[in-house]
């Protein structure tokens, strides 16, 4: 087994979170998400990032268990969904995870969205996380005003907060609000999810010629240099390599700026506070 890609961000109660994970986000066939998260773990990946409502918690677990690896060393994150929130529902939601996982405890467990009923639903996870049972908690896809509320309504502040990042949307309010609050701040869609043509974009192919890199390599150093964790999803073993070779050369400030000029305020997935998302979302199907 290679090194491992040890390079971390310290959350608030000081657990350690790889600041490069493998993303799951609808990977759905069992052999090909089995495939992706043991090329992943042996080409020194050790953070692997589900969710409930991805629907492959169970084939994570399964990857994990055919490798020689002990649990301690993989990072596990999962989130609570929707219509899972609540407290008792979060409390039997977490139980479920793990189980599909096979797991005794993650490293890090999520609010999903910020749809009603989060903060009974946070209350659930401050027991679970007292209890040993998460080694870090936190939230995804919550705005300043969401995080305001929740820190207003409990004890422990969330440790992170993952939410849609790419150069044409940095998220630099939301950045320094977290980062004031000791928020760290992971990105999901890091490469702006295929919806754009970022990847082609002469600034990121300029940077990319001058360090003999891709614009995706480019894109996810900038991530790292902001200090944000990041997860970009990939089933191609060539891809999950060629994301993990970030670690080796380092952005100027001069580059930094070039790359924040692509800021255009995009956002290409859901918006947190689309009430009639987040209303929809909370019912349980039939």
């Amino acid at each position: 087994m290679e090194k491992a890609l040890t390079q971390s961000v310290i959350l608030a109660n000081g657990v350690k979170i790889p600041q490069l994970g493998l993303g799951v986000f609808l990977v759905k066939e069992e052999n090909e998400l089995i495939q992706a998260v043991m090329t992943a773990v042996l080409d020194g990946y050790r953070h692997v990032d589900t969710a409930m409502i991805y629907g492959n918690e169970q084939y994570v677990g399964e990857a994990l268990k055919g490798l020689e690896i002990s649990r301690e060393e993989i990072f596990i994150t999962s989130k609570v969904w929707n219509y899972d929130h609540g407290y008792e529902e979060t409390k039997a939601a977490f139980q479920a995870s793990i189980d599909r996982l096979g797991v005794d405890y993650l490293d890090l467990y999520l609010i999903h969205w910020a749809s009603p009923h989060y903060i009974e639903t946070w209350k659930a996870m401050e027991e679970l996380y007292n209890e040993g049972k998460i080694k870090a908690i936190g939230v995804s896809n919550f705005q300043i005003h969401h995080l305001e509320d929740l820190m207003a309504h409990s004890t422990i502040t969330p440790m992170i907060n993952q939410i849609e990042t790419h150069p044409e949307f940095p998220q630099n309010e939301l950045h320094d609000f977290m980062k004031q609050h000791g928020i760290v701040h992971e990105a999901w869609g890091p490469l702006g999810q295929g919806k754009n043509d970022l990847l082609n974009n002469p600034v990121l192919v300029k940077l990319g010629e001058k360090y003999n890199k891709t614009a995706a390599q480019i894109i996810l150093r900038w991530h790292l240099e902001r200090g944000v964790v990041v997860i970009p999803k990939s089933v191609t073993p060539h891809r999950i390599r060629e994301n993990a070779a970030i670690f080796d050369f380092s952005l100027t400030k001069e580059d930094m700026a070039e790359i924040a000029t692509l800021n255009t305020g995009t956002r290409y997935a859901k918006d947190p506070d689309d009430e009639a998302f987040l209303l929809e979302s909370s019912i349980r199907p039939n």
